[in-house]
């Protein structure tokens, strides 16, 4: 597996295990009708916003990120940043790639913090991930995620130092 920057050849990859992902609207606050060109435009943010990818071993993407500025002005010391891995290839490592290496991204980039909006407390395998990297809790927005299935559920607010 090799995580590595995403070039826009990469995006139909990318968009053809994203359009589930935001549709079933579990994991995502974002519009679950979206769109591939709001897909792409959400995913691939101006610079200085980097998106990677992961790739297995037969050079199939199988896993994507982005990290960007959380704020801007004042504010954009503090990354950002968001990951997806297909369904058919979750479990085998490759979140953490991912969130491993945009962490370490944003530290060389001299980013001071990461911070994460919106992470659905009912995402359990994403926020025991990203606390398995150093991320900690710091409020949860009670209510503030509506689930397809476990109705409105909290959205944690996540950091870690760098």
């Amino acid at each position: 597996m090799i995580v590595r920057e995403a070039t826009p050849e990469d995006w139909p990859a990318i968009w053809s295990f994203m359009r589930g992902i935001v549709a079933a609207g579990d994991t995502f606050s974002y519009d679950v009708a979206m769109d591939e060109a709001e897909g792409r435009e959400t995913w691939f943010l101006a610079s200085p916003s980097r998106v990677f990818v992961a790739v297995d071993e037969d050079g199939t993407v199988v896993g994507s990120s982005n990290v960007h500025p959380n704020h801007g002005g004042p504010g954009a010391h503090v990354a950002s940043g968001n990951f997806m891995v297909d369904p058919a290839h979750q479990g085998k490592g490759f979140g953490r790639a991912l969130c491993e290496h945009a962490v370490q991204w944003a530290r060389d980039q001299g980013y001071r913090a990461m911070q994460f909006n919106a992470v659905p407390e009912s995402n359990v395998r994403a926020v025991a991930l990203y606390r398995s990297v150093g991320f900690e809790v710091l409020a949860t927005i009670p209510e503030a995620f509506r689930h397809p299935t476990d109705g409105y559920v909290g959205l944690h607010l996540m950091y870690l130092r760098l």
